[in-house]
């Protein structure tokens, strides 16, 4: 297993190179490593896996009951709701079945609630049903004045995005992905040498900072700068990626007890809209905007993004307006012209595109990983052995969510490792032992941003003020024997 984060790139070829190690390039590369024989590598051009639209969501597992009905979107987060369900469990990773209240606020939003219950019906989701006023108040009581009625749709569930993605990234690094970080696919180029899927094919070359990766096929999952990718490499424009960036609110964990659903606006054409969600931490979300943008790097807040989230806020849920913020953050979805996911294959050039994965992603990615992989099995035939697929041995992510016993209330760990019940951040409860264990795990944190998203360290209601010394010793004085020095 190799994690390289500097220095030269091994010079042979691989079989296949997977671009973007957010999570479904992750999930991707994971899916592949299940296929014994191959040599495969996960390329990123950041210094961390997940670091790009993947770490900045709404982390919702979506039952896809308003996606369009017959797309591909809806197959595979169908598909992947159920996948990922499975793995969460499995995995370690905290899923909590919250549900969800798609609420209406006036007459022309009450009227739209009996089609997106036929939506639901067509995406094969039939436990969604209308509820009136009397029973929305009742289940949340804090909601604003007016609500004349919802959606339920129980099945929504918040999840760890930041878990996930590394949870894929783990697994496929142990079983012989090569993970490549801080390689941004500078000038990519392909040679022709045949024009049989089956045969010799092209060789792909992607010059990055850190040397050349030589692959024989490539899977495009840059996300944001897919299109880019399609047009360097191949001349052709399918799709144009317009990001749209979603501005959010993060309130404290005493505001936890004013919402015990999902709260979800009626969508627009522009997206889910203005939300008010728990998360698997115990804080609430406010969020996101949905501000159409050319700068494919514009991830900071503005201060009309934020007043505006906060005035919706308010007639959503008035008096979490009057909880104290943890944090304000952006994210950017890769937004296309089109309604559905742009997956396409091009066998003579052996070369598959993943683009438009929208917020839907996050749960959709098994399944995305599965289809992409059977698109390359089809595509290369007996080139790539990808028939059978061996099973990858289990992980188990640190527990990161509040519905479950985190190490410092766990006796059993603490008689074990003392580190386990000594905490250095005391707002989110993180232990030395669970900073040692991110720090000398197997895709290590690369800055303290990545360490947070492993252990929630600096993530509290003081940002690291109090702990940020602490958790900067530990980050700079681990070595990778894992013992401090």
């Amino acid at each position: 297993m190799t994690v390289t984060t500097k220095g030269p790139l091994p010079p042979g070829p691989y079989d296949v190179t997977v671009v973007g190690a957010g999570v479904v390039g992750s999930a991707i590369a994971r899916e592949l490593a299940g296929h014994h024989g191959l040599r495969v590598a996960l390329v990123e051009a950041s210094g961390d896996v997940g670091d790009g639209t993947s770490k900045a969501n709404t982390a919702i597992l979506h039952t896809g009951f308003d996606a369009v009905p017959g797309s591909l979107e809806s197959r595979l987060v169908r598909e992947g709701r159920r996948l990922l369900a499975a793995y969460a469990a499995e995995s370690g990773i905290p899923v909590e079945p919250v549900g969800a209240l798609l609420v209406a606020w006036d007459e022309e939003q009450l009227a739209a609630l009996p089609d997106l219950l036929k939506k639901a019906e067509a995406n094969d989701y039939d436990d969604t049903r209308i509820i009136g006023p009397d029973e929305l108040r009742a289940r949340e009581p804090h909601l604003g004045e007016g609500a004349l009625g919802a959606l339920d749709v129980p099945g929504e569930s918040i999840i760890c995005p930041w878990t996930t993605t590394l949870a894929y990234a783990t697994q496929a690094v142990r079983a012989g992905v090569d993970l490549h970080l801080n390689c941004e696919v500078e000038k990519p180029s392909s040679s022709k040498t045949s024009t049989s899927p089956g045969g010799p094919g092209r060789h792909h070359e992607l010059t990055t900072p850190r040397g050349v990766v030589r692959t024989r096929y490539l899977i495009n999952a840059a996300g944001l700068h897919a299109d880019a990718l399609d047009r360097r490499l191949l001349g052709r424009a399918e799709f144009t990626v317009t990001p749209r960036r979603g501005q959010l609110i993060v309130f404290d964990k005493l505001a936890r007890d004013l919402v015990r659903h999902i709260l979800l606006p009626v969508p627009t054409a522009l997206g889910k809209g203005v939300l008010v969600a728990p998360t698997v931490y115990g804080n609430v979300l406010l969020g996101p905007t949905a501000e159409e943008l050319d700068d494919k790097r514009a991830t900071g807040t503005t201060r009309d993004g934020l007043a505006g989230l906060r005035a919706k806020g308010r007639r959503i849920l008035p008096a979490l307006l009057e909880e104290e913020v943890t944090a304000v953050y952006a994210g950017l979805r890769a937004a296309t012209e089109h309604d559905d996911y742009q997956i396409h294959v091009s066998p003579q050039e052996r070369y598959i595109t993943v683009g438009g994965i929208r917020s839907t992603g996050l749960t959709a990615s098994m399944a995305i990983a599965e289809y992409v992989v059977g698109l390359l099995a089809d595509a290369a035939g007996p080139d790539l052995d990808l028939t059978v697929a061996g099973n990858l041995d289990p992980v188990r992510m640190p527990n990161m969510g509040e519905a479950f016993p985190r190490p410092y209330q766990r006796a059993d760990l603490i008689a074990t490792d003392p580190a386990y019940g000594s905490i250095v951040c005391h707002c989110e409860r993180v232990t030395r032992g669970e900073i040692r264990d991110a720090l000398i795990s197997t895709v290590p944190p690369g800055s303290l941003d990545g360490l947070r998203r492993r252990t929630r360290a600096r993530g509290g209601r003081c940002q690291g003020f109090y702990c940020g010394a602490a958790v900067r010793e530990l980050f700079d004085g681990w070595g990778e024997s894992g013992a401090a020095r």
